[in-house]
Formats: structure tokens, C-alpha cells, sequence
């Protein structure tokens, strides 16, 4: 299996990045982003609770997300491999992921980093927020506040993969095309160790 972290600040691209990526290698896509959008949609006691910290900007704690990522994966069945995308998002989710993938015999291969710079995401937000309906990104101390979780809280995550030799970094900032052949490249890197 070819297990992959898509890794970044939000506003990086990783959505954009990983459609691509999917498409390419055949892997599932798991994206807590996409998964609490989908329990706040249909009103599920979890989507409540994700809703009470993401209007805040702030993280939804650890076990509610292990807990809802390891159900996914139970029931995806025979796949090629998953690129988790926005997770994990602290050292205790990376090392939840890394046991539980380990017991499948399916580690990660590589976090790679979409490196942005601070002003470009904050425009990047705001843009998206206008354009996919995402209230959440609008306001622009919820935008700061985000970022400043991510700093605070999910930059770890990077620093624990460094510590296992499995990081890897491109610029997220151009061409998409030139950004996606990039990331291909790192991942058929990790795919030769």
C-alpha cells in the first residue's frame, strides 16, 4: 500500500493536490476536512461537536478524529493505498496513525510538506471562503487564529515524521501543474525505500 501524508497549513492546496495525486497513484483520499463537512451537512451528533471547534478555528480533539479516521478505513475495503490529507494534526494523532497502520502492515511512506508563505494563505483563504461557501474561512480572525493553531499545534506533526525519516517539502506557491509534478516526484522517491 502506498500510504502518504499530503501536509500544510490551510490555504496550502492541499485538496487541489491531492485530487491529482489520487487520480494518479489510485489512492483513497481521507480528508477530516471533508469528513466533518460531511457530518455538519447531515447533522450528526459528531458534526455538532466538530462544529463547536471549528467556528473557532481551533482543532477537534484527537480521539474524536483517530476514532472517525480508523472507522474510514475499515470500511474502504481492498484499496492501493490512502493520502490523508489535514491529518494528522498533532504528534499524538501521528503516532495513533502509525500504530494503527502499522497493525495493517501499511505505514506511512512520507509527510510532504506544501510550504506557502503566511500573506499567500491568508489570501488564499479568503478567496476560498467567497468561492466554496466555507463561512469558516471568512473572517480574518479566524483565518489568524487558524494559522496560528497550525503553528502552534499541527507543526509538530512535521517535525515527528523528520524524527522518522519520512518528510519530504516542495513550494506550494505557482504553477499547479509544476507543483503536482513535484509532489510526484517526492512520492516515487519514497516509493523506492
Amino acid at each position: 500500500m502506498i500510504n502518504l501524508i499530503l501536509f500544510g497549513p490551510p490555504g496550502a492546496g492541499k485538496g487541489t493536490q491531492s485530487a491529482k495525486i489520487i487520480e494518479k497513484y489510485s489512492l483513497m483520499h481521507i480528508s477530516t476536512g471533508d469528513l466533518f463537512r460531511k457530518h455538519l451537512k447531515e447533522g450528526t451528533p459528531l458534526g455538532k461537536l466538530a462544529q463547536s471547534y471549528m467556528s473557532k478555528g481551533d482543532l477537534v480533539p484527537d480521539q474524536v478524529v483517530i476514532d472517525m479516521v480508523d472507522d474510514k478505513i475499515k470500511e474502504s475495503g481492498n484499496i492501493a493505498g490512502i493520502i490523508f490529507d489535514g491529518f494528522p494534526r498533532t504528534k499524538p494523532q501521528a503516532e495513533a496513525l502509525d500504530k494503527l497502520l502499522g497493525a495493517k502492515g501499511a505505514p506511512i511512506k512520507v509527510l510532504i510538506e506544501l510550504v506557502v508563505p503566511e500573506d499567500e494563505l491568508k489570501t488564499r483563504l479568503a478567496k476560498r471562503a467567497i468561492k466554496e461557501n466555507r463561512p469558516d474561512d471568512a473572517k480574518p480572525e479566524v483565518i489568524e487564529n487558524r494559522i496560528n493553531v497550525y503553528k502552534a499545534e499541527t507543526l509538530s506533526v512535521a517535525d515527528y515524521y523528520k524524527k522518522h525519516g519520512k518528510y519530504s517539502s516542495i513550494v506550494g506557491v505557482g504553477e499547479e501543474a509544476s507543483i503536482f509534478a513535484n509532489l510526484c516526484r517526492e512520492i516515487d522517491k519514497s516509493l523506492l525505500l
